[in-house]
């Protein structure tokens, strides 16, 4: 009697899938897109700019007085109302996840947490910049096409016009950013939307009203004002330089991501 005997066929496990930084961006960049908030406040924001600066082009006279507004800045006085629909887009980004309690599906596919929020913030800040720039390129010729007999006339190609809308574009996604960590590190959506409102809107305003040059020379670098500064192809009276504006925007958004990352690392979800 003959035995035979079997031969097994090794199996192969599967490849593992660990978690790494570009799998947390990729992640995190097919979820703001999916979501139908981005969409809405993206078109909102473009269609306010862009409003605003037919507005503008079609109503500006140069016999007066706004002839000596800088020709960037009066088209561009719509990104102040795009600056909080982005603003409100990054809070939800972040604390909306807290509100849906996703942000626990979130934190366990990802448990050493950090990544996801640079993510978030990589992934927003592309997608702010991104659509301002695209935003601002559209809005600045359509609008000098209504003021092309008027002083303010420009074009694209005229000196610090492109500097200016890409400067533009950078300090409103840098003052979105610090929504973005204030909606990570208050967990909800209606309290960073208070916080960024009442931080970045008011104060600047009781801080404009006290009669200290210490006062003034900080109001010039509060997030809005220094995101002003950028917006400009000449320089504003009383504003800080473009570069000191763009240093000042840079640490607000790093205090607040690093405020947000120690609260995230150290709090329960």
């Amino acid at each position: 009697m003959t035995t035979t005997s079997a031969t097994s066929t090794p199996t192969t496990a599967p490849a593992a899938y660990g978690v790494t930084p570009a799998r947390v961006v990729r992640a995190e960049w097919h979820k703001i897109r999916s979501l139908r908030s981005t969409r809405v406040t993206a078109a909102t924001a473009a269609a306010l700019v862009v409003t605003v600066a037919l507005v503008m082009g079609g109503t500006y006279t140069s016999e007066g007085g706004d002839s000596d507004i800088d020709p960037v800045v009066l088209v561009l006085m719509g990104t102040m109302l795009s600056q909080i629909c982005l603003a409100v887009l990054g809070i939800l980004v972040t604390a909306g996840e807290y509100a849906s309690g996703s942000i626990r599906a979130t934190l366990t596919a990802v448990p050493t947490r950090l990544p996801v929020l640079w993510a978030k913030a990589a992934v927003f800040a592309a997608t702010a910049f991104t659509l301002s720039l695209a935003t601002a390129l559209a809005a600045f010729p359509a609008a000098h096409l209504l003021l092309a007999d008027t002083d303010k006339a420009a074009s694209l190609l005229d000196d610090g016009v492109l500097p200016a809308l890409v400067g533009s574009s950078a300090g409103i996604t840098l003052v979105a950013l610090v929504a973005l960590a204030l909606g990570a590190l208050l967990r909800s959506v209606p309290g960073a939307l208070g916080a960024f409102i009442g931080g970045v809107v008011i104060v600047p305003e009781i801080l404009g009203a006290l009669p200290y040059e210490a006062a003034e020379t900080a109001l010039r670098h509060f997030p809005t004002q220094a995101a002003g500064a950028l917006g400009s192809s000449t320089p504003l009276p009383g504003a800080a330089s473009p570069g000191a504006a763009l240093l000042a925007l840079v640490l607000w958004a790093a205090a607040a991501l690093a405020a947000a990352a120690v609260s995230l690392k150290h709090r329960d979800v």
